[in-house]
């Protein structure tokens, strides 16, 4: 089967070829993973980039560790990896520790994150990664944060309702980050030129909790609400972080479904998770490759389908379906 690769694709291992440093070749390599068309044509192809991306992950980690320092890669786990980008001192840390309970490094002096930070946040029966990531800024921005931003799969922009320079300061940021070609929320179909990455984003407004909080919101909101869907949250007293768990989940593109043998009963704390739109064959080859390959058919419950329907490898599946592979 062709790879029929994509302009963006051939842009970025162009750029791959021609980078001079090891950061350089992984934007590149990160990119060329997000771009490239998911079919069977390029499994190969794919299998590979995550291999080299994987190694040279692993060099600039020793590399690091020789200097002293630390690893500017954050390994994925759990559902969906979701960074936090903002101005400094907007509370990305707070919400951080709040949401996952991870020993973020919390204070009032500008730039206190230095390094990125990873934490599990659980909603119902799984995990998300949520990393905190030092401030995007002109006035002082590690060098490495847009390329830790490149790919994830989520992004939370964070603003600060009590300052009144909230829209400027949230201008300067969706500008750096365009200058590093990342382009945050509008229209996921658009095209994009080539060296572009388009991630899906929320805006959230941090502490709401403050004076004319609600009115900084309504400025963000008019000003936003048709690239992002916009929050006002507080880390400090929890208001609104629950609703914003589940936006973050709405907003990573997943459905958990669950798996039943026959003649049982399904377990139901172990969901697997999968992307919006993902068929039952997909769902059998999450669990085990051969399982895709011998699946014959599948009956569901739990969703627009009458209990133990049978339905063909391309349905696809809901949110919460139960299903019984039949191979």
């Amino acid at each position: 089967m062709p790879a029929n690769l994509t302009p963006q694709y051939l842009e970025a291992e162009r750029r791959f070829r021609t980078a001079k440093t090891a950061e350089e070749k992984l934007t590149a390599l990160e990119e060329m993973l997000a771009v490239i068309p998911k079919h069977k044509g390029t499994e190969h192809i794919r299998g590979d980039l995550k291999r080299r991306l994987a190694k040279l992950r692993s060099e600039a980690e020793q590399a690091s560790r020789r200097r002293g320092g630390f690893s500017m890669a954050v390994e994925r786990e759990g559902a969906g990896q979701v960074v936090l980008a903002g101005p400094t001192n907007v509370g990305k840390s707070a919400l951080v520790r709040r949401l996952t309970n991870a020993q973020t490094e919390v204070g009032e002096y500008p730039f206190t994150t230095r390094r990125p930070i990873a934490g599990m946040m659980p909603f119902v029966n799984i995990q998300i990664q949520l990393v905190d990531l030092p401030a995007v800024s002109r006035t002082y921005m590690e060098p490495w944060v847009p390329s830790l931003i490149r790919p994830a799969d989520l992004v939370l922009v964070v603003a600060d309702l009590a300052n009144p320079a909230v829209l400027e300061d949230l201008e300067e940021v969706l500008t750096v980050l365009e200058e590093a070609k990342l382009r945050l929320g509008g229209d996921a179909t658009a095209a994009e030129a080539p060296g572009w990455v388009r991630i899906p984003a929320l805006l959230v407004g941090n502490k709401a909790e403050e004076a004319d909080a609600e009115a900084a919101l309504e400025v963000l909101r008019a000003a936003h609400a048709a690239r992002f869907p916009v929050y006002g949250v507080s880390a400090m007293t929890a208001l609104g972080l629950e609703t914003l768990r589940r936006a973050i989940y709405d907003g990573l593109g997943i459905v958990r479904v669950y798996c039943k043998a026959p003649g049982k009963e399904p377990s139901m704390s172990s969901p697997v998770v999968l992307p919006r739109g993902s068929t039952v064959v997909e769902m059998a080859g999450a669990i085990h490759k051969d399982f895709a390959r011998q699946l014959q058919y599948a009956r569901i419950w739990g969703s627009s389908k009458f209990d133990g329907q049978r339905v063909q490898r391309d349905y696809v599946v809901q949110e919460g379906d139960i299903i019984e592979l039949h191979i």
